[in-house]
């Protein structure tokens, strides 16, 4: 397997503000509202702001964590 290919199957791992949302299926100004909260990081390069994946699968886990421990 060539270099190329590798790099062409490579999953990414920061994801911009759109593709962080249609991850979530959210739109994006609830992704900004997530952000400023602090509920989902991102980082700047440059004047880029990206969301990297770990980040949005640590907030997927924290509100099921905190759904399930919701009282009934």
């Amino acid at each position: 397997m060539s270099q190329t290919t590798q790099i062409e199957d490579a999953q990414p791992v920061m994801l911009t503000i759109v593709e962080a949302a249609q991850r979530l299926s959210i739109g994006r100004s609830m992704l900004y509202e997530l952000m400023a909260s602090g509920a989902i990081e991102s980082v700047h390069i440059g004047r880029l702001r990206r969301i990297p994946v770990d980040c949005l699968t640590d907030f997927v886990d924290r509100r099921r964590r905190e759904e399930r421990e919701l009282p009934r």
